[in-house]
C-alpha cells in the first residue's frame, strides 16, 4: 500500500537544490529539494534502481550509455553470482550489442550450433541446426556470473551500493518517493526502477500478486570438465514422462544441465548439494549416462533446486509496470517459467526499451516522466504477456505424464510436426540503438 508524505513547506528557490526537470502532464516545471525536505538527512537521488542483477544492471549500463546517473541498491554484500547459466537468443545478444558488452562476452562462451531431442532411452527423436532456419540466429549459454560481472565492469565506481535492503517506499505529494533501507538510509528519488526480481518488493507495493507457481520444480547445475568436456556445440533435450532434463555446452570445460520434474508441492527447501545431487540422480536413473556424469562432476555451490512460477499480466486485472515515477523491469514485472529460453533476455529488452524512454523525457523531450513509463509499459506488455503464457503452456505439454499422451508426443508431434522456425519466432526482437539527445 502506498503511502502519502505530507506536502513540506516550500523555501526559497535560492535555497534549494534543483536536480534535472521533471514534465508533468499539464506543463514542464522543476522540481526542487527543499532544505525542509532533507532536514532529517535523506539522501536525494535522481534515479533508483534496486536490485543488481541482470535486468537492474544493463537497465544501469543503458542509462550510462545515455549520459543518466544511477544509483543501485543490492541488498547482499556483492554481486549475487552464484546459480549457473542461462540461455541467450539472438535477441539478447542484439541488447548486449546495444549497450556495448556482447563482443567482450562473445569470446568467453561457445555459440550453440543446433539442438537434440531425445527419448529417456537416449533415442533420438529430432535434430535442428539453428542456421538452416535463421542465419541471423545465434544462442549461447552464458554463466551468470559472468554476466552479472560485466555489466557491473561496465558502471562508475559507487553506482553499485550493497547490503542496501529496502525496507518501505512511501510516495510524496509532488510524486517523489522514499525509500527507506535497512540500516537506516532514507533515499529521496525522483525515479525509482524496481529490478529486485520475482519477490519484489516494489511490485508489491505497486498491489501485484506474488508469483504463482505452477507445478514442477528443476533441478540445476554446471558441470565442470578441467580436462576439456565431451559434448558437441548442441542443446539436448530429453523427454520423459512428467520429467525432462537437458544440458549445453557453455564453455570448453563447463556444461549447463537442468532436470524439471512434476511436484504437486513446493516441498521443504533443501540446500545441502549432497542431497540435491543423489535426488536429482535418483529421477534420472535409467536415463543416459553422460546426464549422471554431469551431475557427478557438478561443483557444489552452483547445483540448486528451485520452484517454477510465473505472473500472468492479465489485461484490466494486472497493475500498469508503472505508478507515477516508480516502474518496473524484468522478472519484478513479469516473471515467467524458463521454457523459452526468455527471461533474462526480456529482461535485456526492457532495460534498453525503458532507458530510452527515460532518456528522452528526461532531456526535454515532449513526454513527461510518467507518460514515458506508461509508454513502455504498454509497449513491453505486448511482448511480455503473450511470452509467459506460451512459456507456461510450453511446460505443461512438456510435462505430460499420460504414457498415450507422451507417446503421440515423441512419435509425432516431434518427428513430424516440430519446425523450429516457428519454434523461435518469438525471438525476433529488433533492438532500437540508444539514441543519445542532442538537446
Amino acid at each position: 500500500m502506498s503511502v502519502l508524505l505530507p506536502m513540506y513547506p516550500l523555501q526559497s528557490l535560492a535555497r534549494s537544490k534543483r536536480l534535472f526537470p521533471i514534465r508533468t502532464r499539464s506543463k514542464p516545471v522543476c522540481l526542487a529539494l527543499t532544505n525542509a525536505q532533507t532536514n532529517g538527512g535523506d539522501q536525494e537521488e535522481k534515479v533508483v534502481i534496486v536490485g543488481a542483477g541482470i535486468g537492474g544492471l544493463a537497465t544501469a549500463v543503458s542509462l550510462h550509455r545515455l549520459g543518466i546517473r544511477s544509483v543501485v541498491l543490492e541488498q547482499a554484500e556483492s554481486l549475487r553470482t552464484g546459480g549457473t547459466s542461462l540461455t541467450l537468443f539472438k535477441n539478447g545478444w542484439r541488447v548486449l550489442d546495444a549497450i556495448s558488452v556482447g563482443p567482450q562476452l562473445r569470446t568467453q562462451f561457445l555459440e550453440i550450433e543446433g539442438m537434440v531431442v531425445k527419448k529417456e532411452d537416449g533415442r533420438e527423436l529430432r535434430s535442428f541446426k539453428f542456421k538452416d532456419d535463421d542465419q541471423s540466429q545465434e544462442v549461447r549459454a552464458v554463466e551468470r556470473r559472468v554476466l552479472l560481472e560485466t555489466l557491473a565492469s561496465q558502471l562508475p565506481p559507487q553506482t553499485i551500493r550493497f547490503s542496501s535492503k529496502l525496507e518501505s517506499i512511501q510516495s510524496n505529494a509532488n510524486g517523489d518517493t522514499l525509500l527507506q533501507l535497512g540500516d537506516g538510509t532514507r533515499l529521496l528519488a525522483q525515479i525509482v526502477i524496481g529490478c529486485d526480481g520475482i519477490r519484489s518488493k516494489v511490485a508489491t507495493w505497486m498491489g501485484f500478486s506474488e508469483p504463482k507457481y505452477v507445478g514442477h520444480c528443476a533441478y540445476r547445475g554446471l558441470g565442470f570438465y578441467p580436462n576439456g568436456q565431451p559434448f558437441q556445440k548442441k542443446v539436448n533435450y530429453i523427454y520423459g514422462k512428467g520429467i525432462r532434463a537437458g544440458y549445453v555446452p557453455v564453455s570448453t570445460t563447463k556444461v549447463y544441465w537442468f532436470i524439471c520434474f512434476n511436484s504437486p508441492s513446493l516441498g521443504p527447501k533443501i540446500t545441502d548439494p549432497a542431497i540435491l545431487k543423489k535426488q536429482a540422480k535418483e529421477l534420472v536413473s535409467t536415463w543416459p549416462e553422460d546426464l549422471q556424469n554431469l551431475i557427478d562432476l557438478t561443483p557444489d555451490e552452483t547445483i540448486s533446486r528451485t520452484p517454477l512460477v510465473d505472473r500472468w499480466l492479465w489485461p484490466g486485472i494486472a497493475p500498469p509496470a508503472s505508478k507515477g515515477r516508480v516502474v518496473l523491469v524484468g522478472d519484478a514485472w513479469h516473471p515467467m517459467t524458463p521454457n523459452l529460453g526468455q527471461g533474462a533476455c526480456c529482461a535485456l529488452e526492457d532495460s534498453v526499451v525503458l532507458a530510452n524512454k527515460l532518456a528522452n523525457a528526461i532531456n526535454g523531450g515532449t513526454e513527461s516522466i510518467e507518460v514515458a513509463m506508461e509508454s513502455y509499459g504498454s509497449e513491453r506488455w505486448s511482448r511480455a504477456f503473450p511470452l509467459t503464457v506460451r512459456a507456461n503452456l510450453v511446460g505443461a505439454l512438456l510435462q505430460w505424464e499420460n504414457p498415450l499422451v507422451c507417446s503421440i508426443r515423441n512419435n509425432i508431434v516431434i518427428p513430424k510436426l516440430l519446425r523450429l522456425g516457428p519454434m523461435l519466432e518469438h525471438t525476433n526482437f529488433e533492438c532500437e540503438p540508444l539514441f543519445v539527445s542532442k538537446s
